[in-house]
């Protein structure tokens, strides 16, 4: 089972429930931005991640985008990044949750 590569952007409306995304995030990928974790996961980790974020949020109120950009192994994004801080796709490694 290969990882896969996802973008994860949130917009919360509650400061309590986006600090519990972010911490949440930390886990399972690299922050970017302000509310947007590039990921690379298994199927496994995707679902456990997908699963948390649903019951932190409030579905009326928040809005998560998990953008699945194809297989890490295959994958070499094309991206232009401007600014302090370059662009680098996340290295393989144990995701501790």
């Amino acid at each position: 089972m290969s990882d896969r590569l996802y973008i994860a952007a949130y917009d919360i409306a509650d400061p309590k429930r986006w600090r519990a995304v972010f911490r949440l995030m930390q886990a399972y990928g690299e922050w970017v931005q302000l509310s947007v974790f590039q990921c690379r996961l298994t199927d496994r980790h995707h679902a456990e991640m997908v699963a948390a974020l649903d019951t932190i949020i409030h579905h009326a109120e928040d809005h998560v985008l998990v953008i699945d950009l194809g297989s890490a192994e295959r994958l070499v994004p094309r991206v232009i990044s401007l600014g302090k801080k370059g662009f680098e796709p996340v290295t393989k490694e144990p995701v501790i949750v």
